[in-house]
């Protein structure tokens, strides 16, 4: 096989000094000095959430104050990034919500590895996974990044339920 030797122009003086690159880049940082600014006051001021914006997973509570989920741990089971776990727990026979099968007894999901996907609120039957809006978490250690039971319900909201699993009619 054939090497072919290309030939190539030679580089001008002002090639040479890169001015003609220098001038470039100061011409676009100029005009980026001269545009208005759109800067917020963070945290008094938030940027404008857009619709689908997919948050923060939290647990939501029905109209009367009880937990939605019955531990069914299909979000577990679907988390592609498995940061959630559900530990199953059984509702007491002598409770007024005794025919409802299980409430978990421990939730956690791991924010630090959650990809925000949206796929456990897809497939909650009893619609008690939701994400919020909530989009700036802070932490001091990895341990203050997985939220547990009561945590996730306290970021949680109260919507109405149209499954009615706690009703004995």
């Amino acid at each position: 096989m054939a090497i072919k030797v290309l030939e190539r122009k030679p580089l001008t003086l002002l090639e040479r000094t890169c001015v003609p690159q220098l001038l470039g880049g100061l011409k676009v940082t100029l005009q980026n000095m001269l545009r208005p600014k759109v800067t917020l006051e963070y945290p008094d001021q938030t940027p404008v959430i857009p619709p689908g914006y997919r948050g923060a997973p939290t647990l939501v509570k029905d109209p009367e104050g009880r937990e939605k989920c019955v531990s069914c741990q299909l979000c577990e089971f679907i988390c592609p990034s498995k940061a959630i776990r559900v530990t199953p727990g059984e509702i007491a026979a002598d409770s007024p919500y005794g025919h409802v099968e299980k409430a978990p007894a421990a939730f956690e999901i791991d924010m630090l590895r959650c990809s925000y996907c949206g796929l456990c609120q897809e497939v909650c039957p009893e619609e008690a996974l939701w994400l919020q809006t909530r989009y700036s978490t802070t932490g001091t250690s990895r341990t203050a990044f997985v939220n547990d039971k009561q945590t996730l319900l306290a970021m949680g909201k109260t919507l109405p339920d149209s499954h009615h699993k706690w009703d004995l009619s």
